[in-house]
């Protein structure tokens, strides 16, 4: 069983930057595609970032590229979002999320979240 553990988040002034971080315990860390999500308050779950299993692609929702960046390291089982530029708009809170594929919106592995707050 995977288990996922954001950390990182927390209170920053508009341009300030953050680095989330997501702990992967279990089996197969490898083999899994990596994506981070994000939720706002009264709004639906979207897509930020992917990594591939092999760290070798990466992918970003429009509002992300070029101010976040995902990352993996293997060897510590973790993954990270890099985000910089923050907006109060990037106000949320930030989901990892193991095996996603291309026919599948979100894998099947979620953590708990964590709140990443801008203030303007």
């Amino acid at each position: 069983q995977v288990q996922l553990a954001e950390s990182g988040g927390g209170l920053v002034e508009t341009g300030g930057s953050l680095r989330l971080s997501c702990s992967v315990s279990g089996p197969d860390f490898n083999v899994y595609n990596m994506d981070w999500f994000r939720q706002a308050p009264g709004k639906e779950r979207e897509w930020v970032a992917g990594i591939t299993f092999t760290g070798r692609y990466t992918n970003y929702a429009p509002f992300a590229r070029g101010r976040f960046t995902i990352s993996r390291d293997h060897a510590n089982r973790t993954v990270y979002l890099q985000m910089n530029s923050l907006q109060p708009e990037d106000t949320a809170v930030y989901y990892c999320n193991a095996g996603r594929t291309y026919d599948k919106p979100a894998g099947d592995y979620w953590g708990q979240g964590t709140q990443v707050t801008v203030s303007s």
